[in-house]
């Protein structure tokens, strides 16, 4: 492995010579991947959401919401907004869903783009003496998987036909079943849009939307299920713009505290550990590269927050080499050679290192899963960069002082 060091060591270099090309914004023409940045950095609109929970079971509100993000960013999507952040909030029966829509500054395109996703629900109707009471089913339009604009071979009339997951073509043909010769009303945001009569049981979850509507209102409704039909209906309750001006002067402002932060540790290293303290340095600057191709390649979503979070790693990074360097130290003043000691060093800083990046990488891990929004973008950046700066800790310092600090030089 001594022997082999250098060559490693020029790997790992030239990886980090492409990683900084590959991570500046027009690297390798920019074709193969773009730097994907937050709503805060290169503005956009914010917009909020009140979701109204009320027809939904306690046990199925999850499930809803879940189902109701993946649909917002699905129509997003659709109309051309790549990387949407779209987010749940809930507190006890109340929840609120956030979409911000990176790089779209018009408010009134980004509510267009979100549009009304009807609520589509299947009701019973009965005959109460002289009034009609409509009993809502579980059948609705969450269990829609596609829709498309047919014609009615009678009347030639627009229609839309509609298909069920498999959930959904039990729940329906059940509820035919049972409504033979009855009226089963078809609810459009709370809209009577038809009442056809059951005329038998209805299997392999196929049905038909029919009423007066125009061939462009038939295709509007086609879209609009083809995007989903949400579970339960939303509200907007605010909406903000972010300004792509205040958005790069903050992006202008983060890089160049990185910028200073990385100088600062790395001017401390070089004074307090010298020589040392240069190999850190090396190891430092190939860290960042790294973890910033890392960043780009996967691609993460960089907000401030997350920015914050890899700006924590870089002085994290050297913290290992600190652990290291004084515990090679220690055995230089033992007169061992320095092979024996970088040896020595490593292997006794090891636990040390092992067991507080496990305790941050928990930590990163916790507040990933159990929060939401920007928190999760400083827990992701913050979890990427503690992994990486155990590779550059064990190995890129490891093989630099293995290449460089022989025994045949004087002490450092």
């Amino acid at each position: 492995m001594q022997r082999r060091a250098p060559f490693y060591l020029t790997l790992i270099i030239l990886l980090a010579v492409l990683a900084g090309i590959f991570i500046y914004p027009t690297g390798f023409g920019s074709k193969f991947r773009t730097w994907k940045l937050g709503l805060d950095l290169v503005g956009g609109s914010h917009l909020v959401y009140d979701v109204d929970l009320s027809g939904v079971s306690g046990s199925e509100q999850d499930s809803v919401l879940n189902g109701i993000r993946d649909v917002i960013e699905k129509r997003v999507n659709a109309f051309g907004v790549s990387e949407p952040q779209i987010f749940v909030s809930k507190s006890g029966d109340k929840a609120q869903l956030i979409v911000e829509l990176a790089g779209v500054n018009n408010v009134s395109d980004a509510i267009k783009q979100i549009g009304e996703t009807p609520l589509l629900d299947f009701r019973e109707m009965q005959e109460n003496g002289s009034s009609t009471i409509v009993t809502p089913t579980n059948l609705t339009g969450r269990y829609v998987t596609g829709a498309t604009l047919s014609f009615d071979n009678v009347t030639n009339k627009p229609q839309v036909s509609i298909t069920f997951n498999d959930e959904g073509a039990k729940i329906f043909e059940d509820l035919t079943a049972k409504n033979i010769g009855k009226p089963l009303a078809i609810f459009l945001d709370g809209v009577l849009i038809e009442a056809p009569v059951v005329q038998g049981k209805i299997v392999g979850g196929k049905a038909q939307i029919t009423g007066s509507f125009t061939i462009e209102q038939a295709n509007q409704l086609v879209s609009r299920f083809n995007a989903g039909a949400l579970p339960a209906p939303i509200a907007l309750v605010n909406q903000q713009t972010v300004s792509p001006n205040l958005g790069a002067n903050s992006l202008n402002l983060a890089i160049f505290a990185g910028i200073i932060g990385t100088i600062i540790v790395m001017l401390f290293m070089v004074l307090y550990y010298r020589l040392l303290g240069v190999f850190a340095c090396v190891a430092l600057i190939i860290y960042i590269l790294l973890t910033l191709g890392v960043f780009k390649v996967i691609p993460i979503t960089l907000s401030l927050a997350g920015l914050a979070g890899f700006i924590l790693t870089i002085g994290m990074a050297v913290d290992a080499n600190i652990l290291v360097f004084e515990r090679v130290k220690e055995e230089l003043k033992k007169g061992i050679s320095r092979s024996a000691a970088i040896n020595e060093g490593f292997k006794h800083a090891w636990p040390s290192i092992r067991d507080s990046n496990t305790s941050t990488i928990i930590t990163a891990v916790i507040l990933y899963f159990f929060t939401s929004s920007f928190v999760r973008g400083f827990a992701l950046t913050l979890l990427i960069g503690v992994l990486m700066s155990l590779f550059s800790a064990i190995t890129t310092t490891r093989l630099l002082l293995r290449s460089f600090l022989t025994d045949k030089k004087q002490n450092a």
